[in-house]
């Protein structure tokens, strides 16, 4: 059985847990979209695995932090996280438009 995916906000903290892929990523949406603007950090530590769908997730918050004027703090890398931010010429902070992104 698969674990239930899981997003806590703890004052300017969201923690993630479980599986985050397409699935989660549609459990998950309609909690998320309703996040305060003063999101500053994103735990991933008890993520068991990431997919595209999450990655894309992952920056879309990223991306509406940034809109905020401020960037997101992100810790942890749970399994495939890198490999698709590579994948996807996603800076550190998973912005698409970075500078870094493109190198």
């Amino acid at each position: 059985m698969a674990s239930k995916p899981l997003a806590l906000l703890e004052g300017d903290t969201l923690r993630l847990r479980g599986m985050l892929d397409r699935a989660a990523v549609i459990a998950l949406w309609p909690q998320l979209q309703a996040l305060p603007a003063k999101l500053a950090r994103l735990e991933l530590g008890e993520v068991e695995r990431v997919d595209s769908a999450g990655l894309a997730l992952l920056a879309e918050l990223a991306a509406r932090a940034r809109t905020q004027g401020h960037p997101l703090s992100i810790s942890g890398t749970p399994a495939g996280f890198n490999e698709l931010s590579a994948a996807y010429r996603l800076s550190p902070d998973l912005d698409f438009n970075a500078p870094s992104a493109a190198s």
